[in-house]
């Protein structure tokens, strides 16, 4: 005679190991970003303000808006040539470990900045600030904390963003 689990027997050992794998939307560690990473990312956030930071291997910016907002949307695309390892460590060094993260395996091309930002050729660091009704605001350079909490204020309060300085 065979011995046959009852389904309901393992139940309880499916949702413990189904808790303990990582899921895609789930912060804390650095994912490569491939072709449709950054469209789960808009799908993900759908409906609610997001903020994208695009860097290289330095964020003080993004550590300050951090510290002043823990509780924002916040994804992170690491879009150099870095390993990334490398970005994990610097992220859990600068505090952000916990953010949403995502890094490139190898230099962008023009086709993978536009499933970004159409308007991307390519420069860093870059914000996107993208509102709940889903229109976005892209800050080029160093991004301006002060304004950026500014947008973060008029998104969470319902009114449009403060800020336009080019939205597409």
């Amino acid at each position: 005679m065979t011995s046959r689990s009852h389904p309901i027997r393992l139940l309880p050992l499916c949702i413990l190991l189904a808790a303990a794998l990582p899921s895609p939307a789930q912060a804390g560690s650095t994912r490569l970003l491939e072709t449709e990473s950054f469209a789960q990312v808009r799908i993900r956030y759908a409906h609610k303000p997001l903020i994208v930071h695009i860097w290289g291997l330095t964020c003080g910016p993004c550590l300050e808006l951090e510290k002043q907002h823990p509780d924002m949307n916040l994804v992170l695309i690491q879009a150099d040539d870095a390993p990334v390892d490398a970005v994990g460590a610097a992220l859990d060094h600068a505090g952000l470990g916990r953010v949403e993260s995502w890094s490139v395996s190898s230099e962008l091309d023009e086709f993978a900045r536009a499933r970004i930002d159409p308007s991307w050729s390519g420069e860093m660091p870059r914000t996107l600030l993208i509102s709940a009704d889903g229109s976005v605001t892209t800050l080029r350079g160093v991004a301006d904390i002060a304004a950026i909490t500014g947008w973060l204020a008029s998104s969470y309060a319902g009114a449009k963003p403060l800020l336009r300085l080019h939205t597409h």
